[in-house]
């Protein structure tokens, strides 16, 4: 269990609706433009922004202090791991509801303004977690939004595809909960670590993430154990936001060690073992995390054509600059000329949201509208002096500086 003292939480009394809690490390760009996008969406909640970085060298904290002075920052001496990171961070939370949320996300204007009146969090008191449909950076929705408990079997179905080939039977599918389309709200067993909406008080009760764990199965577990003290799990399909996914951990020379550890953890913790359980769980964690390790981003590739949606023409001009190539100035009722722009060429597309004139809400429903294998996206932050995106959800995300 974890070590972490939560008596600390003791003495707030919940005077305000949310706490957004944002663990940082070394992704100091995306983590600017997450909390751009959670400023804007916490304007009509009474709700608070805690940032807990963990021993970042990139300034992500300087940046914080700069830009988000009011922010709360906690900043610390050493890489904690994700359990420990926020639970440090729950125990600074006021609000009465929590939101674990990583900082290569952006949530959109109405995010937390949907989820906190949906029916689950206003009626149910069962509620344990609810969390809602990610998209990638070329607007794909991301399976893992929802999930089911990863039992040996589950496991299998996952490690060799099978959930592709028998989407509706459910003894194949519910790895990815597939009893749920990604526009169905609905209970699901497990929820991803990068959008966790719940009560700080039952954060507290179950003892938040176990910090046993590093990373990886942290998420898991402490979705079964809400579920074991019988809550239940929601995923809320009616708002989407992007986790780049990448970013916040990259699958470097560490990676499959601590998956595999993680996960040998996670089983020896909540099932009964047996010598062809310990085996099979193994083979399992090795295979599935050799075709993790080993899945191919998308290669490089020329960009054809730049669209820039904005009102702003000398933005434009720095941008060809920049580039080098022509770039196509729209303005923010793109989305009248953008469909017939874009079915009418057969080359690769590269979309450019100025956000100064964009809300995160037209930019995230932008995304799902025009997704194409053809067309990548990238957004220019309010008041920033860089474009941002990513083109895989297995790559690093690409930091373009703008001069001024």
């Amino acid at each position: 269990m974890t070590d972490f003292q939560f008596d600390r939480f003791s003495h707030y009394i919940c005077p305000m609706q949310l706490s957004v809690i944002i663990l940082n490390y070394n992704v100091r760009f995306f983590l600017e433009q997450c909390v751009l996008s959670v400023q804007a969406a916490l304007q009509h909640i009474d709700g608070e922004i805690i940032v807990v970085d963990n021993n970042s060298s990139d300034a992500s904290c300087q940046m914080m202090k700069t830009r988000f002075p009011n922010i709360k920052l906690i900043e610390n001496k050493e890489n904690t791991g994700f359990p420990r990171g926020n639970n440090i961070g729950v125990a600074e939370a006021k609000g009465e509801y929590i939101c674990i949320l990583n900082p290569d996300t952006v949530v959109a204007e109405d995010t937390f303004t949907k989820i906190l009146i949906t029916e689950p969090a206003t009626r149910n008191p069962q509620l344990g977690i609810l969390g809602c449909k990610l998209i990638d950076g070329t607007g794909k929705f991301l399976p893992e939004s929802k999930r089911g408990i990863p039992t040996p079997w589950v496991a299998f179905t996952k490690i060799f595809g099978l959930y592709k080939f028998f989407p509706k039977v459910r003894m194949f599918n519910q790895y990815y909960a597939q009893h749920l389309t990604e526009n169905q709200s609905g209970n699901v067993k497990i929820l991803v670590g990068a959008f966790m909406v719940m009560k700080r008080d039952l954060y507290i009760e179950v003892g938040g993430f176990d910090e046993n764990c590093f990373m990886y199965s942290d998420d898991i577990d402490l979705s079964y154990r809400l579920l074991k003290s019988g809550k239940m799990n929601y995923y809320f399909c009616e708002t989407s936001v992007i986790h780049y996914k990448g970013e916040s951990t990259m699958k470097d020379g560490t990676y499959m060690k601590r998956f595999q550890e993680a996960m040998d953890y996670f089983y020896s913790k909540h099932f009964k073992k047996s010598a062809f359980f310990s085996v099979f769980m193994k083979v399992g964690s090795f295979f599935f995390v050799f075709l993790k390790k080993n899945k191919k981003g998308v290669p490089n590739r020329r960009i054809d054509n730049y669209v820039l949606i904005s009102e702003n023409e000398l933005l434009k001009e720095k941008l060809e600059k920049l580039l080098g190539k022509n770039v196509k100035l729209l303005s923010t009722s793109f989305k009248n000329e953008l469909p017939s722009m874009l079915k009418r060429t057969d080359t690769n597309v590269e979309v450019i949201f100025d956000q100064n004139n964009l809300s995160f809400s037209n930019i995230i429903s932008a995304m799902e509208e025009f997704k194409n294998e053809r067309i990548t996206f990238k957004i220019i932050p309010n008041s920033s002096d860089f474009m941002i995106g990513s083109n895989s959800s297995n790559d690093r995300g690409e930091v373009v500086m703008i001069e001024n």
